[in-house]
């Protein structure tokens, strides 16, 4: 067994015999069960192949409240961030979870059994300190610290894991090591000198001539070694993430870095979170670990702002570099200079020298617009790989989502848009009016808000896979609550372009306009709930475009949409 940071062995729970795994299956099959979440499920995976050496299970009590106070494990070994499973009043009154009771954990992909936890304790955590302790603020403008308090359950459960299997990928196998497997391949390849390189994002020159300027000052060999758990909500995707780590790979000397996915979920936090980081990577073999500027910071508070200074993670994992055994390597920002075409550490450069950058934003606009994106910035393989899953928004698709009274006209400006898109070509066109939904989707729902915000988060979840797929897609439900509507934009802007537009026409001219006689049935009480009459209307307040049928015409509705669609490059040009 390999020795962990802490003096002691690598904690892979996977060495069992085959005996001992047929009673733990057995036994499983009377358990009460746990279905993890997406975050549970990367902790417990590290957890049973020892990237969260010592660690044997989530943490109890004593060990949770010792390290939110002093970064440390009661048994005194270093380990900074609380790898808890929270459950809820409920699952515990359920599931009957009490000290000393076994419960089976299940993954959430593929309802596998993946180990068999024996509870130590049940406990309610202090959620403000936890924030305020480990992330330094219970700021919601951090992403985990909105995490804890928005989805984190009531309770933790404390208590040592058997482990039954590994959890299953199907992606990237090739490139997924235990923590033994890959002290095995180093072995293999007579690596004995390994610098590990954390990213959650594209890597790209800079970052190539950073990883092996550390290899060349050390005489050490490279680990690439990205987070595909989960990251900062927003962050690429790990599938397009992993193919340009895949493309980077040849650009280094042969023999020189090899590629392994962690399958982490970050906390971005900070300090604390470099100092986990280079306890894993000591974990999975390497004896050096790249510490940038603003490590795993996760951007401004809610002032505006970092929550972290730039170096505080390299101050504090410098603190404990004795009892870490693993050397951190601190490096600045690189940046590049033209004049030499080459890149060099920030505050090396000279004064005066001219040198070039381009930011995450510059470079997210370029993949948008279609603009070039020079060598000196990354290479060719890479921006191909960037392209094929960032296309410019005139292959982007886009929702048009339009919500306003019943019988305003929307349903009109729609199919005329329809026409008008189908017209135009380069997309598929999808029309979404609100009766149809109703009856091909949504039949068995009521006109309640509850069934109401179903109806609408059922066309959200339509019109957001359709976007995705690069068509153009006409939502024309009424839509009457805002915070509905938030939620369809929420899910569609990830994807494409999304824009809210409100049919203003006045009730009456909805009312005078009505062949059906629909509100004259609402009016006299024979439909119930009916928006308007006995329901509310929540008037939007940031639509994108507001039109009005009783004073202009189809045609100049349309046209003003079609403008806007052209303004930011949905239509037009291809």
């Amino acid at each position: 067994m390999a020795n962990s940071p802490h003096g002691g062995v690598l904690k892979d729970l996977h060495v069992r015999d085959a005996h001992k795994h047929d009673e733990l299956l057995l036994e499983s099959e009377t358990l009460p069960s746990i279905v993890l979440t997406d975050r549970q499920l990367c902790d417990l995976e590290l957890i049973m192949n020892g990237g969260f050496s010592p660690l044997e299970g989530f943490m109890n009590q004593s060990d949770y409240q010792s390290v939110l106070n002093d970064l440390r494990l009661t048994n005194g070994c270093l380990f900074p961030i609380p790898i808890t499973l929270d459950v809820s009043e409920s699952d515990i009154k359920a599931l009957g979870l009490a000290p000393n009771k076994r419960v089976l954990l299940r993954d959430p992909r593929i309802d596998s059994k993946l180990a068999i936890l024996t509870i130590q304790d049940i406990y309610r955590p202090d959620k403000i300190e936890e924030a305020t302790k480990v992330f330094g603020d219970n700021d919601l403008a951090h992403p985990s610290v909105k995490y804890l308090h928005n989805h984190v359950k009531e309770y933790y459960v404390g208590g040592n894991i058997e482990a039954i299997q590994a959890p299953i990928h199907y992606d990237y196998i090739a490139h997924r090591y235990t923590p033994a497997e890959l002290r095995a391949h180093f072995k293999k390849l007579n690596w004995t000198r390994v610098v590990a390189f954390q990213t959650r994002n594209p890597m790209h020159r800079a970052h190539r001539e950073l990883t092996v300027r550390a290899a060349r000052i050390r005489q050490a060999n490279v680990l690439i070694h990205p987070v595909v758990g989960l990251t900062k909500p927003g962050d690429i995707d790990h599938y397009t993430r992993v193919r340009v780590y895949q493309a980077l790979m040849p650009k280094y000397p042969n023999g020189m870095a090899t590629l392994s996915l962690l399958p982490l979920a970050m906390r971005m936090g900070g300090p604390r979170e470099a100092l986990w980081h280079a306890i894993i990577r000591k974990n999975f073999g390497a004896t050096h670990f790249i510490i940038g500027r603003d490590h795993a910071g996760p951007g401004k508070n809610s002032k505006g702002a970092d929550f972290y200074g730039p170096y505080d993670a390299q101050a504090l994992v410098g603190k404990y570099k004795d009892e870490l055994q693993i050397e951190v390597v601190p490096f600045q920002m690189m940046t590049y200079i033209p004049e030499s075409d080459e890149y060099m550490p920030i505050d090396e450069i000279p004064k005066g020298t001219q040198t070039l950058n381009i930011s995450g934003t510059e470079l997210r606009r370029r993949l948008r617009s279609g603009l070039h994106i020079p060598e000196w910035f990354s290479y060719p393989e890479v921006v191909k790989v960037l392209r094929e899953t960032h296309p410019p928004k005139s292959k982007q698709g886009f929702t048009l989502f339009f919500t306003g009274y019943y019988n305003s006209g929307k349903d009109l400006i729609a199919k005329a848009l329809q026409v008008i898109l189908n017209e135009q070509g380069g997309r598929s066109v999808s029309l979404l009016l609100g009766e149809i939904v109703r009856s091909e989707l949504s039949s068995e729902l009521g006109f309640t808000k509850k069934a109401r915000d179903q109806n609408i988060g059922r066309i959200g979840f339509v019109s957001a896979e359709l976007t995705k797929a690069g068509a153009a897609v006409i939502a024309a439900p009424i839509a009457p609550y805002a915070d509905a509507r938030a939620h369809v934009k929420q899910a569609i802007e990830q994807y494409g372009g999304f824009y809210l537009i409100h049919v203003n026409s006045p009730l009456e001219y909805c009312i005078a306009n009505d062949r059906k006689g629909i509100y004259k049935k609402a009016q006299a009480g024979e439909i119930k709930g009916f928006t308007g009459i006995d329901d509310p209307y929540e008037v939007p307040t940031d639509a994108d475009i507001v039109v009005d049928p009783s004073k202009q015409s189809i045609s100049d509705i349309c046209h003003q949409i079609v403008l806007l669609l052209e303004k930011d490059g949905y239509i037009g040009e291809r």
